[in-house]
């Protein structure tokens, strides 16, 4: 399953651990003496094993993962508590970084390592970090929309005009971290009459972000509401650049909630916060090797060591995103209610 959209790939809780490892036991991850870090990904397996099998290889340090949606993941960490076996949690957004933070799972990260991210892409209590960075946008096709036509707020799309012209994927993490920030930036009200409106529009509805791309690409649709990295993966795909591509990206005006930027980032379980192998995993993945990887093989924005941005978007310091912060994109579980309150899913 080469795409990140695969990441739905688990389907329950309590799936059988990759490395045999019972799901939902508290078994010790690993043995004594064992130079071994147990893993709960919320980022797919295709998209982050080669990068973890580089650590590997350069440290001797084997990584026993377990793959699933964020969600899922999140999940499975609260249901678990201090009986997990994980010892770092990676994830696809902040807002579950949060809401397991929110639990009390989550150690204090060393000053040296959260100081090598931006303080916007961290937590304010130290305990999780972000690895990459990535902005929302508004992908679209020349073809069918003229670019004087395009909205500066992504509230315009709740005009008529807009009807039947837009796809969104609202059971993706992605889409759903959105809806959070409108709630936690303009209030529930606002956000209830705006995901209104968006379904009195009849919004096209995909399964992801990749289905959106490709099908705004192809002129089936003529936007749709992604990640930016999206036009990357793509275009890698097909053996070309993302300026080839029929698709193209619109970013929302300065301050609007359309152009927010959310992190992946990283956790260290509390049980293993002085874990010099679990230290080791995260400097790797903020050092040059993991920053230089996401940039080039997932077209994220990297947050730490130097790494430029991918070269089809604009530099990270240009982007104008609202002023959210990222700590507080914790309750997935209101705005998930919200989407299926206001119908764009069953």
């Amino acid at each position: 399953m080469p795409r990140r959209a695969s990441s739905a790939l688990a389907t329950t809780l309590c799936a059988t651990l990759l490395t045999g490892v019972a799901a939902c036991g508290g078994e010790p991850a690993n043995e004594p003496g064992d130079k071994t870090v147990m893993l709960y990904s919320g980022r797919n397996e295709t998209l982050v094993k080669p990068i973890l099998d580089k650590f590997t290889q350069a440290t001797g340090i084997k990584i026993k993962a377990r793959y699933g949606t964020t969600a899922q993941m999140a999940a499975q960490l609260a249901e678990e508590g201090e009986r997990s076996p994980a010892e770092v949690f990676l994830s696809q957004d902040a807002g579950a970084l949060g809401a397991v933070n929110k639990k009390g799972l989550l150690a204090g990260l060393p000053a040296e390592v959260t100081a090598k991210v931006p303080e916007a892409y961290r937590a304010k209590d130290g305990n999780w970090v972000g690895v990459t960075a990535r902005s929302r946008a508004l992908v679209y096709n020349p073809k069918l929309i003229a670019k004087e036509q395009l909205p500066k707020s992504v509230f315009d799309l709740a005009d008529p005009r807009w009807a039947g012209k837009i796809a969104i994927a609202p059971t993706n993490a992605s889409f759903q971290t959105f809806v959070t920030a409108v709630r936690v930036q303009h209030g529930e009200q606002k956000a209830k009459e705006f995901f209104t409106a968006l379904k009195t529009n009849n919004p096209q509805i995909r399964e992801n972000n990749i289905a959106i791309v490709e099908d705004v690409d192809a002129g089936k649709v003529p936007a749709g509401l992604v990640n930016h990295y999206y036009l990357g993966e793509i275009a890698k795909e097909r053996g070309t650049t993302p300026e080839k591509l029929n698709a193209k990206l619109h970013f929302f005006a300065a301050g609007d909630t359309g152009a927010m930027v959310n992190v992946s980032g990283l956790g260290v379980l509390r049980r293993s916060a002085n874990d010099p192998d679990v230290r080791t995993l995260v400097d790797y993945l903020l050092g040059p090797e993991a920053q230089q990887y996401f940039t080039q093989q997932t077209f994220e924005y990297p947050l730490a060591s130097g790494a430029p941005a991918p070269s089809y978007v604009p530099p990270l310091a240009e982007l104008k995103a609202p002023a959210i912060d990222l700590n507080d994109l914790e309750s997935l579980e209101q705005s998930i209610a919200l989407i299926k309150e206001t119908g764009l899913t069953p």
